[in-house]
């Protein structure tokens, strides 16, 4: 009798710990994004709330992500990458629609914000946008005296030798050269690369680093005077130096579109819902803006910000602004084989 209650009691309790382990997909959720996209609190806040577990794993770009994701090397949920990254994952069916009935916080982006994404993810059915904005210089006032920064050209400068940085990423760095040359950042003309490629070679003896995370850092600390960098990165520098001052060159630049979206392998896919769905929450998308000061695409979220934030055209930009800024597009295979070698060439210069 005490072995059938013992075993009546063991089969019940694995019956729990199986209904519990169904509920959502499971109670954990892995998440594979930009390194510190969000403020780390809401980890613990997300986790409190719904009782699933959060494994955060990061990297410094979407080209280092995507031969994990394309390849299964790892097992992941959610990601965080950039629109042409989006569209590729897409075309490449590595991605899983969204079951928005799981997100209905999906109501606080605002329709200008998924009318952005309608470029990457036509019928909106796969993203959800966490962040958006553009490419500018920022720069240190007193470091460049009376020169006035509103060119790309001014990386060129050779009065700042060793005191530029400039992104080391393929599509941002020749993003650059491509602008001052007048060339769309899609472009795959081969003779449009070559010729920013030269560009940017004729630049490196200036460079003081090519850099991505950290650019904020050496400005703010003047190891140099101005760099390639986000608007979102802003007003965090600004509170580590006063004296630096954020343009967006009158070129034009990248507009881009970051979103969270969830991979076809998903293990917990109900969970990365619930991840994404949180994220969207106005209170949570507030906290996350004041962390990150990146543009946030959330407009109930917006409306709880003071109005000298929401009106500043540095963090929130001007349709103006956005109108002369291209989205990068996915180029394809050959497309993204053709920016890869001129990638190399210039950087074994």
């Amino acid at each position: 009798m005490k072995k059938k209650i013992v075993l009546v009691i063991s089969l019940a309790i694995v019956m729990l710990v199986l209904a519990s382990c169904g509920n959502g997909g499971g109670e954990k959720v892995y998440i594979y994004s930009y390194g510190d996209y969000f403020d780390p609190d809401l980890i613990g806040m997300f986790e409190e709330e719904t009782g699933i577990t959060v494994v955060l794993d990061t990297y410094d770009t979407c080209e280092e992500m995507y031969p994990v994701i394309k390849n299964n090397s790892a097992s992941y949920d959610v990601l965080c990458p950039s629109d042409y990254m989006i569209e590729r994952l897409i075309d490449e069916d590595l991605l899983s629609e969204i079951n928005f009935d799981n997100v209905p916080n999906i109501k606080n982006i605002g329709d200008k914000y998924m009318e952005m994404s309608k470029e990457f993810d036509p019928d909106n059915k796969y993203s959800v946008p966490h962040t958006f904005g553009t490419a500018g210089i920022l720069y240190n006032t007193e470091m460049v005296g009376d020169t006035v920064i509103d060119s790309w050209e001014d990386l060129w400068n050779e009065d700042f030798s060793g005191e530029i940085v400039m992104q080391d990423s393929i599509r941002d760095t020749f993003m650059v050269a491509e602008k001052i040359l007048g060339y769309s950042l899609n472009t795959v003309d081969e003779d449009e690369l070559k010729e920013a490629t030269e560009l940017l070679k004729e630049q490196k003896p200036l460079v003081y680093k090519y850099a991505n995370d950290s650019t904020r850092d050496i400005l703010a600390s003047e190891s140099a005077a101005m760099g390639v960098i986000w608007n979102g990165e802003y007003l965090y520098a600004l509170e580590l130096n006063d004296k630096l001052e954020f343009v967006v060159p009158k070129e034009g630049s990248q507009l881009f579109v970051d979103s969270w979206v969830i991979t076809k392998t998903s293990e917990n896919k109900e969970n990365a819902e619930a991840w994404i769905n949180f994220m969207c929450r106005e209170d949570i998308a507030k906290q996350n803006f004041e962390y990150l000061t990146y543009s946030c695409p959330n407009v109930a979220a917006q409306a709880l910000l003071d109005e000298d934030v929401l009106n500043n055209e540095k963090v929130f930009l001007t349709d103006e602004t956005i109108d002369n800024c291209e989205v990068l597009k996915d180029l394809g295979p050959e497309g993204n084989e053709l920016y890869s070698k001129y990638w190399k060439e210039f950087k074994a210069e």
